[in-house]
Protein backbone atom coordinates (compact mmCIF):
# COMPACT_ATOMS: atom_id res chain seq x y z
CA UNK A 1 0.00 0.00 0.00
CA UNK A 2 2.78 2.22 0.78
CA UNK A 3 4.66 2.21 -2.53
CA UNK A 4 1.18 2.23 -4.02
CA UNK A 5 1.15 5.57 -1.88
CA UNK A 6 4.09 7.04 -3.40
CA UNK A 7 3.77 6.12 -6.59
CA UNK A 8 0.15 8.14 -6.66
CA UNK A 9 2.44 11.00 -5.31
CA UNK A 10 5.02 11.13 -7.46
CA UNK A 11 2.78 10.79 -10.83
CA UNK A 12 1.19 13.65 -9.21
CA UNK A 13 3.77 15.98 -8.92
CA UNK A 14 5.37 14.73 -11.95
CA UNK A 15 2.18 15.85 -13.96
CA UNK A 16 2.44 18.83 -11.86
CA UNK A 17 5.63 19.89 -12.47
CA UNK A 18 5.17 19.65 -16.54
CA UNK A 19 2.40 22.66 -16.83
CA UNK A 20 5.19 25.28 -14.66
CA UNK A 21 7.55 27.11 -15.01
CA UNK A 22 10.35 24.83 -14.62
CA UNK A 23 9.68 22.70 -17.77
CA UNK A 24 9.53 25.04 -21.04
CA UNK A 25 7.51 21.71 -22.61
CA UNK A 26 4.52 19.90 -21.56
CA UNK A 27 4.00 16.42 -20.96
CA UNK A 28 1.63 16.03 -24.03
CA UNK A 29 4.57 17.44 -26.04
CA UNK A 30 7.32 14.93 -24.72
CA UNK A 31 8.97 12.18 -26.34
CA UNK A 32 8.61 8.93 -24.44
CA UNK A 33 11.76 6.98 -23.96
CA UNK A 34 11.77 3.52 -22.40
CA UNK A 35 14.63 1.65 -21.53
CA UNK A 36 14.20 -1.72 -20.61
CA UNK A 37 17.42 -3.53 -19.21
CA UNK A 38 19.77 -5.19 -16.88
CA UNK A 39 22.91 -4.30 -14.95
CA UNK A 40 25.07 -7.05 -15.68
CA UNK A 41 24.12 -7.31 -19.45
CA UNK A 42 27.46 -5.61 -21.26
CA UNK A 43 25.69 -4.29 -24.04
CA UNK A 44 23.16 -2.63 -21.34
CA UNK A 45 26.10 -0.98 -19.51
CA UNK A 46 27.71 0.27 -23.10
CA UNK A 47 24.28 1.87 -24.14
CA UNK A 48 23.85 3.29 -20.59
CA UNK A 49 27.58 4.96 -20.44
CA UNK A 50 28.37 5.79 -24.40
CA UNK A 51 24.99 6.70 -26.10
CA UNK A 52 22.08 7.21 -23.39
CA UNK A 53 24.03 10.51 -22.09
CA UNK A 54 23.11 11.62 -25.39
CA UNK A 55 20.23 13.08 -24.31
CA UNK A 56 21.23 15.76 -21.52
CA UNK A 57 22.85 17.28 -24.73
CA UNK A 58 21.56 19.90 -27.10
CA UNK A 59 18.07 20.68 -24.65
CA UNK A 60 17.15 16.74 -26.16
CA UNK A 61 16.55 16.33 -21.91
CA UNK A 62 13.43 18.81 -22.43
CA UNK A 63 11.96 17.02 -24.86
CA UNK A 64 12.51 13.45 -23.15
CA UNK A 65 10.38 11.63 -20.62
CA UNK A 66 12.84 8.88 -19.88
CA UNK A 67 12.04 6.10 -17.96
CA UNK A 68 14.51 2.87 -16.93
CA UNK A 69 13.57 -0.56 -16.20
CA UNK A 70 15.67 -2.63 -14.44
CA UNK A 71 14.91 -5.99 -14.95
CA UNK A 72 15.75 -7.60 -18.22
CA UNK A 73 15.24 -10.95 -18.99
CA UNK A 74 15.02 -12.16 -14.88
CA UNK A 75 13.06 -14.17 -14.55
CA UNK A 76 10.31 -14.68 -11.81
CA UNK A 77 10.22 -18.47 -10.38
CA UNK A 78 7.16 -20.19 -8.93
CA UNK A 79 8.86 -19.49 -4.84
CA UNK A 80 8.69 -15.43 -5.85
CA UNK A 81 12.31 -15.48 -5.86
CA UNK A 82 14.13 -14.02 -8.96
CA UNK A 83 16.47 -15.79 -11.26
CA UNK A 84 18.37 -13.65 -13.21
CA UNK A 85 20.58 -13.76 -16.67
CA UNK A 86 24.13 -13.10 -15.41
CA UNK A 87 23.69 -14.41 -11.62
CA UNK A 88 22.88 -13.14 -8.45
CA UNK A 89 24.85 -10.64 -8.69
CA UNK A 90 23.06 -9.06 -11.23
CA UNK A 91 19.80 -9.67 -9.20
CA UNK A 92 21.25 -7.91 -6.31
CA UNK A 93 22.86 -4.56 -8.38
CA UNK A 94 19.55 -4.66 -10.46
CA UNK A 95 17.56 -4.11 -6.78
CA UNK A 96 19.80 -1.84 -6.40
CA UNK A 97 19.35 0.39 -9.32
CA UNK A 98 15.34 0.14 -8.71
CA UNK A 99 16.21 1.34 -4.96
CA UNK A 100 17.96 4.04 -6.12
CA UNK A 101 15.02 5.05 -8.41
CA UNK A 102 13.01 4.93 -5.68
CA UNK A 103 14.32 7.02 -3.97
CA UNK A 104 15.62 10.14 -5.76
CA UNK A 105 12.80 9.91 -8.57
CA UNK A 106 14.35 13.15 -10.52
CA UNK A 107 15.79 11.60 -13.64
CA UNK A 108 18.86 14.46 -13.05
CA UNK A 109 19.45 12.77 -9.22
CA UNK A 110 18.74 8.54 -10.25
CA UNK A 111 20.66 8.83 -13.93
CA UNK A 112 23.82 9.84 -12.70
CA UNK A 113 24.12 7.32 -9.96
CA UNK A 114 22.54 4.34 -12.00
CA UNK A 115 25.74 5.47 -14.84
CA UNK A 116 28.01 5.62 -12.01
CA UNK A 117 27.27 1.88 -11.64
CA UNK A 118 26.92 0.74 -15.18
CA UNK A 119 30.45 2.69 -15.83
CA UNK A 120 31.73 0.20 -13.04
CA UNK A 121 29.70 -2.74 -14.66
CA UNK A 122 31.14 -1.52 -17.96
CA UNK A 123 35.00 -1.50 -17.04
CA UNK A 124 34.19 -5.05 -15.30
CA UNK A 125 34.74 -3.28 -11.49
CA UNK A 126 31.45 -3.22 -10.29
CA UNK A 127 32.06 -5.02 -7.09
CA UNK A 128 33.12 -1.07 -6.09
CA UNK A 129 29.42 0.07 -6.56
CA UNK A 130 29.27 1.50 -3.20
CA UNK A 131 31.93 4.40 -4.35
CA UNK A 132 29.07 5.77 -6.50
CA UNK A 133 27.47 7.30 -3.47
CA UNK A 134 30.39 8.89 -2.00
CA UNK A 135 31.67 10.20 -5.83
CA UNK A 136 27.70 11.76 -6.26
CA UNK A 137 27.30 13.09 -2.52
CA UNK A 138 24.33 10.59 -2.32
CA UNK A 139 22.61 9.12 1.32
CA UNK A 140 23.91 5.34 1.10
CA UNK A 141 21.21 4.72 3.51
CA UNK A 142 18.51 5.68 1.55
CA UNK A 143 19.60 2.37 -0.76
CA UNK A 144 20.73 0.21 1.70
CA UNK A 145 17.37 0.19 3.69
CA UNK A 146 15.69 -0.08 0.72
CA UNK A 147 17.72 -3.15 -0.32
CA UNK A 148 17.90 -5.01 2.69
CA UNK A 149 14.36 -4.59 3.73
CA UNK A 150 12.22 -6.02 0.78
CA UNK A 151 11.07 -2.53 -0.41
CA UNK A 152 13.76 -3.28 -3.21
CA UNK A 153 12.01 -6.54 -4.10
CA UNK A 154 8.51 -4.95 -4.26
CA UNK A 155 9.77 -2.65 -6.76
CA UNK A 156 11.86 -5.05 -8.76
CA UNK A 157 8.29 -7.30 -8.67
CA UNK A 158 6.97 -3.83 -10.17
CA UNK A 159 9.39 -4.02 -13.01
CA UNK A 160 8.87 -7.78 -13.78
CA UNK A 161 5.09 -6.64 -14.14
CA UNK A 162 6.21 -3.62 -16.45
CA UNK A 163 8.34 -5.71 -18.61
CA UNK A 164 6.35 -8.43 -18.99
CA UNK A 165 3.52 -6.44 -20.09
CA UNK A 166 4.76 -4.83 -22.88
CA UNK A 167 3.66 -5.61 -26.45
CA UNK A 168 5.50 -6.60 -28.68
CA UNK A 169 7.19 -8.94 -25.65
CA UNK A 170 11.04 -7.94 -25.42
CA UNK A 171 13.56 -10.33 -26.88
CA UNK A 172 16.36 -8.93 -25.46
CA UNK A 173 18.07 -6.37 -24.05
CA UNK A 174 18.70 -3.13 -24.61
CA UNK A 175 15.21 -2.95 -25.57
CA UNK A 176 14.63 0.65 -26.22
CA UNK A 177 11.19 1.70 -26.79
CA UNK A 178 10.41 4.99 -28.36
CA UNK A 179 6.64 6.97 -27.76
CA UNK A 180 5.60 2.95 -27.16
CA UNK A 181 7.43 1.89 -30.49
CA UNK A 182 10.38 -0.82 -29.78
CA UNK A 183 13.51 0.07 -31.86
CA UNK A 184 14.69 -3.47 -31.78
CA UNK A 185 18.59 -3.81 -32.71
CA UNK A 186 18.13 -0.14 -33.92
CA UNK A 187 18.15 0.91 -30.70
CA UNK A 188 21.58 3.12 -30.83
CA UNK A 189 19.73 5.65 -33.24
CA UNK A 190 17.53 6.55 -30.72
CA UNK A 191 17.77 10.01 -31.11
CA UNK A 192 16.48 9.90 -34.50
CA UNK A 193 13.75 8.35 -33.54
CA UNK A 194 13.15 10.61 -30.75
CA UNK A 195 13.77 13.62 -33.16
CA UNK A 196 11.13 11.89 -35.52
CA UNK A 197 8.20 11.50 -32.94
CA UNK A 198 9.10 14.76 -31.34
CA UNK A 199 5.76 17.32 -32.38
CA UNK A 200 6.53 19.93 -30.16
CA UNK A 201 6.98 23.43 -31.60
CA UNK A 202 9.91 24.53 -29.21
CA UNK A 203 13.24 24.18 -31.23
CA UNK A 204 15.50 21.85 -30.46
CA UNK A 205 18.90 22.23 -31.23
CA UNK A 206 20.15 18.48 -30.50
CA UNK A 207 17.61 17.47 -33.44
CA UNK A 208 18.73 19.66 -36.16
CA UNK A 209 22.11 19.05 -36.12
CA UNK A 210 23.25 17.21 -39.48
CA UNK A 211 24.49 14.58 -37.34
CA UNK A 212 21.05 13.31 -36.13
CA UNK A 213 19.38 13.87 -39.41
CA UNK A 214 20.65 10.64 -40.49
CA UNK A 215 18.46 7.35 -42.80
CA UNK A 216 16.78 5.05 -40.10
CA UNK A 217 16.81 1.98 -41.38
CA UNK A 218 17.88 -1.72 -39.09
CA UNK A 219 21.19 -2.39 -38.00
CA UNK A 220 22.67 -5.06 -36.33
CA UNK A 221 23.59 -4.45 -32.62
CA UNK A 222 24.68 -6.41 -30.22
CA UNK A 223 22.20 -7.63 -27.75
CA UNK A 224 21.26 -9.94 -24.28
CA UNK A 225 19.13 -12.64 -25.74
CA UNK A 226 16.35 -13.82 -23.57
CA UNK A 227 17.46 -16.97 -22.05
CA UNK A 228 15.02 -18.99 -23.89
CA UNK A 229 16.47 -18.11 -27.14
CA UNK A 230 19.60 -18.62 -25.80
CA UNK A 231 18.54 -21.99 -24.79
CA UNK A 232 17.06 -22.37 -28.91
CA UNK A 233 20.17 -21.13 -29.81
CA UNK A 234 22.62 -23.59 -27.94
CA UNK A 235 19.98 -26.39 -29.17
CA UNK A 236 21.11 -25.33 -32.74
CA UNK A 237 24.20 -25.54 -32.11
CA UNK A 238 24.38 -28.69 -30.56
CA UNK A 239 22.81 -30.52 -33.42
CA UNK A 240 24.54 -28.68 -35.59
CA UNK A 241 27.74 -30.24 -33.73
CA UNK A 242 26.24 -33.20 -33.50
CA UNK A 243 25.93 -33.51 -37.35
CA UNK A 244 29.43 -32.59 -38.42
CA UNK A 245 30.80 -35.02 -36.21
CA UNK A 246 28.42 -37.74 -37.42
CA UNK A 247 29.21 -36.63 -40.93
CA UNK A 248 33.14 -36.76 -39.94
CA UNK A 249 32.27 -40.46 -38.52
CA UNK A 250 31.06 -41.20 -42.14
CA UNK A 251 33.53 -40.17 -44.08
CA UNK A 252 36.41 -41.80 -42.36
CA UNK A 253 34.44 -45.01 -42.61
Amino acid sequence: MGFSFQKSVLVFLVSFLCFTQFSPISCEEKVSLALYYESLCPYCSNFIVNYLPKIFKNGLIDVVDLKLFPWGNTKLQPDNTFKCQHGKDECFLDTVEACAIDAWPDLNEHFPFIYCVESLVYHKNYTQWETCFEKLNLKKKLVTDCVVSGQGKELELHYAAETNALQPPHKYVPWVVVDGQPLYDDYKDFISYICKAYKGTAPVPGCSSSVNVIKMGRKFNPFCLKQTAISKLSTISSTITSWFNRAKLTASA
